[in-house]
Parts: C-alpha cells; structure tokens; sequence
C-alpha cells in the first residue's frame, strides 16, 4: 500500500510538472512583439504614398476621392482575409445624405474586425478618420498625408499584426474593431454616426477606443530634440486604469516621450473634443487620442507622404498595438472610475 502511496504521488508530481511546463512554454511563445514586427515603414510607405496620392484627390466626405479610398481600406481587408462584422463582404457602415449638412453627399464608414477567442462581446475599437479636406479652389489637392493618412495606414498594419496572431492561433481574447470613420473634417459626424445611429457593436460593450489621427510628423516643440514623441490626450479622463496601462506598455517596450501638454483640462485648443475618440468619450469609454501635433502643413496641400517620418511612424503604430494587444488579452476589462 505504501508504494502505491509513493507511486501516485510521483506520477501526481510529474504530471503537475509537465502541464506547468507546457503552460509555461505556451505563454512564452505568445510573444506581442513578434508580432509587432510585422509593422514596418516599408509597407506603411507603399500604402501611404498610395492613399495620400493625387489620385484620391483629397478624399473629401462624398466625394469621388473618398470612394476611392474606402475601396482602398476594403480590399485591404479582403486581401488580409480580415472580415466585417456588417455582412460578408460589405464593410461600408452607409451614412445617408441626410445625417450631414451643407449638401454633403452619402458617405461610409469602414468596419472589420477579428473575433475575441475567449471574451468575443467585449471589444475594443481602434480608430483613425479616412477623409480630408478635398481640393482647394484653386485647385490644389490637400493630400493629407500625416491628416490622417498615418492613422488609416498605421491601423491596416495593426490589423495585419493582430491578424498573423490569429493565424498562429494567438487571436486577442477580446473581439478588436478597426473602425475607419468618415467625415471627421466636417465635424466627427462618422463617429458620431457609429456611436449614435448605429453602434454595431453595443457602447456598453465596448472597453476602450484607441483613436489616431496625426501621427506621422514632428511638431516644431519637438524637432530639435530629434527624438520619439507622442501627444496623448484623454488616457486618464474616464479610467486611471488605461492611462496606467499605456505608461507600463511604453517604458517596456519604447519608452518614448509622452507629451500631456493638450490633455490639460484647461489647454485653449481643445483637442479632446476635436476628434473621433470623443463620441466615444461622451458615452463613458475610456479613450486614448494619439497626436503628433500641427505643423506648418496641416490643412495644406504640402501635407504630403514624402514629408512622413516613416521610422517614427512604424514605431507609434507599433505602440498603439502592444497597447491594444494588451486591453485586448488582460483577464479582466478595465474599470471606469471617472464620468
């Protein structure tokens, strides 16, 4: 009877010892920054010349170039076999004549998304407008490379990163939404569309919203230091939670300089109420809103991708995937403790 005692407890501690290992290897091997890699200013350069070229003449709500654009964002997705949570094949979140003013003409939204493995109906959303300002009436064509070319471009990346994950069978837990929202120029009026009108995925389910418009410049404030940098407004409005996530994410892993300057409360430029985060932000989700600032070429035809600072940009999208990566994999959502 006591070798049989003393044979069950060896086999009990082999077998607790080899599932451990096993646990242990499978962790390890769900590595973010592998996947991060993925993201690289060569593919963020060949997308971007493209999207912020003559060719989509501006893409102005509406408008021809703006078509061009999101069939741009569509067979991207389709390419990457990333699916839209609208129907299959059809990632255009129509908005009618009807919503926007000044004879602004039928628009889109641009959805797709990967399922969470584990949470599927939590989600977190990661945003970037696809429109611009048009053509100038003297017919110069506002490119808006860095507005907001860099953002549509850096989530693309982000996707095909959380996609490769998928593939080796590391999906998010949490289902991650990239959300291309359309006339942001003429007042958020795509994101607000979403959030208002037509949330295809519940506010109450949604954990976090990630938004990028401007991120492929440097601001005169920072050009003579020549390093890494990033405006982020709204982390700690709703959650102390977030904001404390993305301080970890970046000191592992870039520590770039995160710049608080506009998330001031009292900064007279309010840009927290000047993108598309804040249709989020008003419906109590915590939000992120990353900024490389104005420059002399905003809202400009010189807004051009040959100006992009290519290296700063794959290392920002990279940023803003461990940090989604990171919302999206954590056991447990992050709390609300603010209004």
């Amino acid at each position: 009877m006591k070798k049989i005692a003393i044979l069950i407890f060896f086999t009990f501690l082999f077998t607790s010892c080899s599932s451990s290992q096993t646990k242990n290897k499978t962790e390890k091997e769900i590595n973010p920054e592998a996947y991060a890699a993925s993201i690289t200013s060569d593919e963020l350069k060949d997308m971007l010349y493209t999207y912020a070229s003559n060719e989509f003449e501006g893409r102005r709500t509406g408008e021809p170039g703006q078509k061009k654009a999101i069939e741009f964002i569509k067979t991207h997705y389709q390419t990457n076999n990333i699916s839209s949570p609208i129907a299959e094949g059809d990632y255009f979140q129509e908005i009618p004549a009807s919503y926007f003013n000044s004879n602004i003409k039928d628009s889109e939204n641009v959805i797709a998304y990967i399922k969470g493995s584990e949470k599927p109906d939590e989600v977190i959303i990661i945003s970037a407008h696809l429109d611009h300002i048009g053509i100038s009436d003297n017919g110069a064509i506002n490119n808006g490379a860095d507005d907001d070319g860099s953002g549509t471009v850096a989530i693309l990346e982000i996707a095909e990163a959380f996609k490769t994950a998928e593939k080796d069978g590391n999906g998010p837990k949490r289902t991650v939404v990239f959300l291309h929202v359309t006339g942001e120029e003429i007042g958020l009026f795509g994101s607000r569309y979403y959030a208002d009108e037509d949330p295809i995925f519940p506010l109450k389910n949604t954990v976090a919203n990630l938004n990028i418009d401007m991120i492929g410049r440097i601001d005169p404030k920072h050009e003579a230091s020549g390093e890494n940098y990033l405006y982020l407004i709204g982390s700690d409005k709703l959650s102390k939670e977030l904001h404390d996530i993305s301080e970890d994410i970046n000191k592992k892993y870039f520590n770039l300089e995160f710049d608080y300057t506009y998330n001031d409360d009292n900064d007279p430029n309010r840009f927290y109420y000047r993108s598309d985060h804040y249709n989020f932000a008003k419906n109590n989700i915590p939000v992120i809103f990353y900024f490389n600032g104005t420059h002399a070429d905003y809202h400009k035809p010189s807004d051009t991708p040959d100006k992009i600072n290519y290296g700063f940009l794959e290392t920002r999208a990279k940023l803003i995937f461990h940090t989604a990566w990171e919302l999206a994999n954590r056991d447990e959502r992050i709390l609300v403790d603010k209004k």
